[in-house]
C-alpha cells in the first residue's frame, strides 16, 4: 500500500511491533495506535505507572489518520461558537484555552523526549478564496470578543495575499498560536515513548470483535486481550461499533505534494510553517515542509456507506488530478510545478465538528473517542486526558465536560444517510462553483448545501460583505 510522504520519511523507524498471537491480560487495552491512543497510553502511565497498558493497532502506529493528515496543530478557538452552545461560555473558554495550551505542551513534550517533529509555531491563516467566503470568521471573532478574548486578528487583503503567497487569497484572519508539524514523526516519537514507559504495543492486529463480557475482551485475528477497561481510540474506524455508526459521517480528504521547490517558495514568501485553509465546506488547505515542498489538500471527497472505512480510503488519491487543479488555480505562478505524490484518508465528521467522548452503553469499562472532523492533531492531546480520566473512573474537569457525555445528535440510518449525503455533497459542489464564479447558486442548492455538517472550520452562511 502506498503510504503518505510523512510515513515514507519515517520508514527507518517502521520497525514493526509484534502481532498479537494468543491471549493477553491487561489493566487497560487501547484499540488504536494513533495520536489519541498513544496520548491516552502515555497519560495513563503518568497517572498510574504500575498500570499494565496494551495497545492493539490494525496497521502500524500512525498508519491511519495520524500519519496522513496535513500536520496542522490547531486550537478550538474557531469552534468557540459551537462549544459555547454545547457547554456554555465559561466551559467553552476553558476548553479553548486548554486547546491552546496543548500546543505548547506538545512542543515541550517533544523537546523533553527528543522528538524532532518539525514543530513550526507560525500560526494559522483562515482565508477567503472567493467573495462569498469573505468575513466567514467575523461571527466567531464577534462571539470571542463578547467573551473577553481575541485570539484572532483580521488582516488586510494585501497582508493575507502576502502571507498566503497568492493574491487569490482575498481576505482572512490569523491565529498566531497554531503550528504545523510532520505528523508521522510525532506519532512515531509517541510510540517510542510509550514503549519506553512499558506500554505493550501489538501492530498488524485489527480488532475483529469486542466481547462485552465482564471483563470486556478485544479479539483480533490471532489473539485476544482481556482487560479491566477498554479504550476505543479508532478515529473513523470506530464506525464498526454499532452505537457510534450513526454519530459520524466518514468522508475522504486528499493531499498532493510537490517536489522540493525552496527557491520558488522563497519568491512567493512561503518560507514559514504557517498553516493555511480557506472557508469553503470542501476546504482547500496547504502548508510547506522543511525541505521546501507544498502539501496541498482538499476535504469532502468520497462518502463511506454506513460509515464504513474500506480500501477506497487508502493509498494514492483518486482525486489527485482534481486536487492538483485546485492547487494550480490558487497558485497560478506554480502551474508548472508537478505534484508527483498523493494520498487519501478518512475524516470522521461529527454533526458539531467537534470530537465527543463517552462510555459505551453507559459502561464504565468501555470508553471511546470519535469525531475529530479534520482537526485532531492538537485536540487529540486533550482527548488523551479525557479518555484516561474516563478509563480510570475519575471525577475531574475532563469527565465533567459535556464533551465527555457522548455525541450530540446523529445522522439518518442507511441508505438514507448515504443517498442524502451524496445529494448534499453535490449541492455543496454546485454552490462553491457558483461562489467561485460570483454567481448565485439558487435557493434550493444553498438550502441543501447548508445541511452539510461543519468541517475543519465553521462557515458563516450570512450574506458576505463587500471586499475592502
Amino acid at each position: 500500500m502506498m503510504r503518505s510522504l510523512w510515513l515514507e520519511q519515517t520508514s527507518e523507524t517502521l520497525d514493526d511491533a509484534p502481532t498479537l498471537n494468543g491471549s493477553e491480560d491487561a489493566d487497560i487495552c487501547i484499540v488504536g495506535g494513533g495520536f489519541t491512543g498513544l496520548w491516552t497510553a502515555i497519560r495513563l502511565k503518568e497517572l498510574e505507572p504500575s498500570l499494565d497498558v496494551t495497545i492493539v493497532e490494525a496497521d502500524v502506529c500512525g498508519g491511519g489518520a495520524s500519519g496522513r493528515n496535513a500536520g496542522f496543530v490547531l486550537t478550538w478557538w474557531a469552534k468557540f461558537g459551537t462549544l459555547a452552545s454545547m457547554c456554555g461560555v465559561e466551559e467553552a473558554l476553558r476548553l479553548a484555552r486548554r486547546s491552546e495550551a496543548a500546543l505548547g505542551e506538545i512542543h515541550a513534550f517533544c523537546v523533553r523526549h527528543d522528538i524532532d517533529a518539525h514543530y513550526r509555531p507560525d500560526g494559522w491563516l483562515w482565508t477567503a478564496t472567493n467573495r462569498a467566503q469573505i468575513g466567514s470568521w467575523r461571527d466567531t471573532m464577534k462571539q470571542l470578543r463578547a467573551a473577553g478574548v481575541e485570539p484572532f486578528v483580521e488582516l488586510t487583503p494585501a497582508e493575507v495575499a502576502r502571507r498566503a503567497g497568492s493574491p487569490l487569497h482575498l481576505a482572512g484572519a490569523f491565529e498566531p498560536t497554531a503550528a504545523t508539524i510532520q505528523p508521522a514523526l510525532l506519532v512515531r516519537g509517541l510510540r517510542r515513548v510509550a514503549l519506553e514507559q512499558g506500554v505493550k504495543i501489538f501492530e498488524h492486529s485489527p480488532m475483529v470483535a469486542l466481547d462485552r463480557s465482564q471483563p470486556p475482551r478485544v479479539r483480533t485475528r490471532a489473539g485476544s486481550v482481556s482487560a479491566r477497561r477498554v479504550v476505543l481510540a479508532m478515529n473513523a474506524w470506530a464506525t464498526t461499533i454499532r452505537e457510534l455508526r450513526r454519530s459520524v459521517a466518514v468522508v475522504t480528504s486528499d493531499i498532493v505534494v510537490t517536489d522540493p521547490i525552496p527557491d520558488r517558495l522563497a519568491e512567493l514568501g512561503l518560507h514559514t510553517g504557517v498553516a493555511i485553509s480557506d472557508s469553503r465546506m470542501l476546504v482547500n488547505y496547504l502548508r510547506t515542509t522543511l525541505d521546501g515542498r507544498i502539501a496541498f489538500g482538499r476535504g469532502g471527497g468520497a462518502l463511506g456507506f454506513g460509515g464504513r472505512v474500506g480500501t477506497r480510503f487508502d493509498g494514492t488519491s483518486p482525486r489527485a488530478a482534481e486536487v492538483t487543479a485546485n492547487f494550480r488555480e490558487l497558485y497560478p505562478t506554480l502551474a508548472d510545478v508537478a505534484t508527483p505524490l498523493s494520498w487519501t484518508g478518512p475524516v470522521d465528521r461529527s454533526l458539531t465538528g467537534l470530537p465527543f467522548f463517552g462510555r459505551l452503553e453507559g459502561r464504565a469499562d468501555i470508553v471511546y473517542a470519535v469525531g475529530y472532523s479534520g482537526n485532531g492533531v492538537g485536540p487529540s492531546y486533550l482527548g488523551g486526558r479525557i479518555l484516561s480520566s474516563l478509563a480510570l473512573g475519575l471525577d475531574d474537569e475532563w469527565t465533567d465536560s459535556p464533551l465527555a457525555h457522548g455525541p450530540v445528535g446523529g445522522f439518518p440510518p442507511e441508505p438514507i444517510r448515504f443517498l442524502g449525503g451524496q445529494l448534499v455533497r453535490r449541492a455543496v459542489v454546485r454552490k462553491e462553483r457558483a461562489d467561485d464564479a460570483n454567481k448565485d447558486a439558487g435557493w434550493l442548492t444553498r438550502r441543501l448545501a447548508g445541511l452539510a455538517p461543519t468541517g475543519l472550520v465553521p462557515v458563516d452562511r450570512s450574506e458576505p460583505p463587500e471586499p475592502e
